[in-house]
């Protein structure tokens, strides 16, 4: 009982009178588990709070100055970071596997945040960078324009198979399909009721709104383009459009934290796996890391260059066409973007516009 009493009092001694030296944030929406270490690296406390509280419990902290916060990366990190720097915190956001790997014992929000703890105090921990403002905003429309596509793909399978199921067979582009299911729906000598006739056109309907909305957002991507200078530069690379080179500029962030051009491709999952052992080098397909959807926009980009490809003699482009002619057209256009990916970093790092090399 002595020992019991002896310990609640020297924890409630520690809570005011230590100083802290590095924060681990737990995040969720409600509730936030606050983890706080000394500069020994002891747990100063490990408690959850209502995330309206957070910030103004970290204000009130008795901290070093090179006090970091670190937090787990996630959708509401780069709010939480920025936030955090406002009060004079250094932060920084760790990847959700890299965390995985310091995780002790049973998982629970107070085992989490020792983990982002643990993890943030490695020598060669892994971060993620902090978006701003603008580059939020880009991405989301990027992403709603990217979920609007998804829906418009589903709306037109299903009404593809709904018309099959009448004996109405329509090809799969969306235009067609808009342009075709009036005409349907006038026809009276098809196997269509009333009632089908109906839920049809609201499909339909539904169809076309979400097509203007798909249109809308590429209006303002390509707005969003010619109005930025690296975007503009950017889309002299052959196969990068303004879709390709805003979300570029949105999801990459400051190309300077990549000290080379093959990091980038290392962070976009362009680069061979690896499974190398005693000295002997074994090289796979890409690893197809990083984020997905830039690596597909790349690789769509490289197929559009690849077929034009012919049409041009500069040097990227008979190589591309000599990686073609010996692998394929599909290892070629995963090497060619990336060779784009790392004259993305080059222009971007340099300011540089685009050169194309003679042969």
């Amino acid at each position: 009982a002595n020992i019991e009493v002896q310990a609640s009092i020297e924890t409630e001694w520690r809570g005011p009178m230590a100083i802290v030296n590095r924060i681990a944030l737990d995040l969720a929406k409600d509730f936030i588990q606050v983890l706080a270490l000394d500069e020994n690296e002891q747990e100063v406390f490990n408690k959850k709070l209502r995330s309206n509280k957070v910030l103004a419990k970290l204000a009130t902290l008795k901290r070093t100055d090179d006090c970091e916060v670190a937090v787990e990366s996630c959708g509401m990190s780069h709010y939480w970071r920025r936030e955090c720097e406002k009060l004079g915190y250094k932060t920084v956001a760790l990847p959700p596997r890299f965390v995985k790997a310091y995780l002790q014992g049973e998982k629970n929000d107070a085992n989490d945040a020792r983990a982002i703890a643990e993890a943030a105090s490695r020598p060669n921990r892994q971060t993620v960078r902090l978006k701003s403002i603008e580059q939020q905003d880009l991405a989301l429309m990027v992403n709603q324009r990217e979920g609007f596509v998804q829906t418009r793909t589903q709306f037109s399978n299903r009404l593809r198979g709904q018309l099959a199921e009448y004996g109405i067979i329509l090809p799969k582009r969306v235009s067609t399909i808009l342009q075709r299911v009036p005409e349907i729906l006038e026809e009276d000598s098809n196997a269509l009721t009333l009632q089908s006739r109906d839920l049809i056109n609201r499909l339909y309907q539904m169809l076309r709104a979400v097509d203007e909305e798909v249109k809308a957002l590429d209006k303002h991507l390509a707005a969003q383009a010619d109005n930025n200078e690296d975007s503009r530069r950017l889309m002299t690379i052959p196969g990068i459009g303004p879709i390709t080179a805003t979300s570029l500029l949105a999801l990459i962030g400051d190309v300077n934290e990549f000290k080379r051009g093959r990091n980038l491709s290392e962070y976009l999952g362009l680069v061979p796996r690896q499974n190398s052992s005693g000295g002997k080098d074994r090289l796979g397909g890409i690893t197809k890391k990083g984020n997905t959807k830039l690596r597909t926009l790349l690789v769509h980009g490289a197929r559009s260059a690849l077929r034009v490809a012919q049409q041009r003699d500069d040097r990227l482009s008979l190589w591309a066409q000599d990686v073609a002619k010996r692998r394929g057209n599909n290892v070629a256009a995963v090497a060619l973007a990336n060779k784009h990916a790392r004259i993305i970093w080059a222009m971007l790092k340099n300011q540089e516009d685009y050169r194309m090399t003679a042969a």
